[in-house]
């Protein structure tokens, strides 16, 4: 029969149950590997990516007609979808190294001299405020696609765009506020941060 331990009200309850709940934060981890699935996945549109530029510049097989964007146009377009690839892959990095280290087990690196200088001070408060400054990031690049699209691209679909950016730029900035309010709360510092 499982330990009983006592409760706040003198009720007792199976020790058990409370490992059980803790040992399921384990259940994540198949989680964390299909997104380290999907960053290979990043890896292989990067190259795809990649080798477009690479044709478009050296080997020029875009065919040219009237409705075709001018070569440093489109080398333009080109890098700005490479620079979205490495930050959706940055996301996924914080996400994945992050987002284990929090809520699942730490990662005992060492010391290694490649640790990320943010990892030995992960919360999930600081986890938010990172992913929601690189969804900033990648929503200002498609913004800026956008832009440069912008003589065939709808209006309607501009703003919501625009709209849509700032609301994450709102956001990040709450997320902020509220993690700073939280960093001088006595209540943040009953307990030593692991």
């Amino acid at each position: 029969m499982p330990e009983k331990v006592r409760s706040g009200q003198g009720i007792s309850r199976p020790k058990s149950l409370g490992y059980l709940m803790f040992a399921s934060r384990w259940l994540q981890v198949p989680l964390y590997l299909g997104l380290i699935v999907a960053q290979a996945v990043y890896v292989w549109q990067f190259a795809l990516e990649l080798w477009h530029l690479i044709e478009t510049v050296f080997l020029h097989t875009a065919p040219a007609t009237s409705a075709t964007p001018s070569p440093e146009v489109v080398v333009m377009l080109t890098v700005l979808a490479l620079i979205d690839v490495v930050m959706i892959s940055n996301l996924l990095i914080m996400v994945i190294i992050g987002g284990y280290e929090t809520f699942v087990s730490r990662i005992n690196l060492n010391d290694h001299p490649d640790e990320p200088e943010w990892l030995s001070h992960v919360n999930a408060n600081v986890l938010k405020v990172k992913l929601a400054t690189a969804i900033i990031g990648i929503s200002s690049v498609h913004l800026l696609q956008t832009f440069i699209r912008a003589q065939s691209t709808p209006n309607d679909k501009i703003m919501w765009q625009t709209i849509m950016h700032l609301a994450f730029v709102a956001s990040a900035i709450g997320l902020a506020y509220i993690d700073r309010l939280l960093s001088t709360s006595p209540a943040e510092h009953t307990r030593p941060h692991l």
